[in-house]
């Protein structure tokens, strides 16, 4: 399994450099009712309302975001995604369950949970760790403020964590309810993530990130040294996901362009006014 090396701070403004894990993709094996486009980038329940789990391709490295979008709702059933991490191999499952909550957690080294706001976080125990964070005052996330989301020993760019309207009259104000996470998480173009990250004693916490907020470890104690696949399930109400690239090295020339771009208009449609190429314009509205 591919591991992050020690970061190095290059005092850029993103914050550490570490090396690029390779894209992440959805594996061969998945539920019945899924399809997956040939890029391996988009998975689609074609019916019904279960057999939608999805596995990633390769495992995780630490700290790697498997990050989706939800492209697709469909009315009429109840519940949502269920995102998670699992230590099987999809490859070495005779067939692949129903429902990932909780046939799939059934089968043993499997943690999965269905997408809410208020994500319970896991204790620590006795500790003065704990102790300390059940003491620390809330405050609103700085999501306008920090360019990166800091969570445990690694830090991820915030820039693509976070979801984004559709570019439209009102899209500058919907935007901002994206970015101050205070949208239902499972609402359409919500991005949602899935991470571990390793601890000193062997074991590894899982986060889930929810619209670029880190909900806090979901759990704890998962294998840190065996391969840990990312588990997404497009269940019921949740028809269609699309998976999310990151750069967790310094950003690229692309994604500096379409900062400043962004920042430098107050309506993503003001793009379309500007004498660029077509391919900038529609990475400028669209991602």
């Amino acid at each position: 399994m591919a591991a992050a090396s020690e970061p190095v701070d290059s005092g850029a403004f993103w914050g550490p450099v570490r090396p690029e894990p390779p894209p992440t993709r959805f594996h061969r094996v998945h539920g019945a009712n899924i399809r997956v486009d040939p890029s391996g980038t988009r998975a689609t329940r074609v019916e019904s309302f279960a057999h939608g789990v999805c596995f990633s391709r390769e495992p995780l490295a630490p700290g790697q975001v498997f990050l989706v979008e939800i492209e697709e709702k469909e009315l009429g059933w109840c519940g949502h995604l269920r995102l998670g991490l699992t230590a099987l191999d999809p490859a070495s499952l005779a067939a692949v369950p129903e429902f990932s909550l909780p046939d799939l957690v059934n089968l043993g080294h499997t943690w999965v949970f269905a997408i809410t706001r208020h994500h319970n976080r896991v204790p620590r125990g006795d500790s003065p760790e704990a102790e300390a964070e059940a003491a620390a005052p809330s405050r609103p996330p700085a999501l306008l403020v920090e360019p990166y989301l800091c969570i445990e020993q690694f830090r991820i760019p915030r820039d693509r964590l976070v979801g984004r309207s559709r570019p439209g009259l009102y899209s500058h104000l919907l935007d901002q309810l994206y970015e101050l996470n205070v949208l239902p998480p499972t609402a359409r173009r919500s991005r949602l993530g899935v991470l571990f990250c390793p601890r000193p004693d062997g074991t590894a916490d899982m986060h889930i990130v929810i619209n670029g907020e880190d909900m806090g470890p979901s759990a704890r104690g998962l294998p840190a040294a065996q391969p840990l696949y990312a588990v997404v399930d497009v269940f019921a109400s949740t028809k269609s996901v699309r998976l999310v690239q990151l750069e967790y090295g310094l950003p690229s020339l692309q994604t500096l362009c379409r900062l400043v771009i962004q920042r430098s208009l107050v309506h993503r449609l003001a793009i379309d006014g500007l004498h660029l190429p077509k391919e900038l314009k529609d990475f400028c509205k669209y991602e």
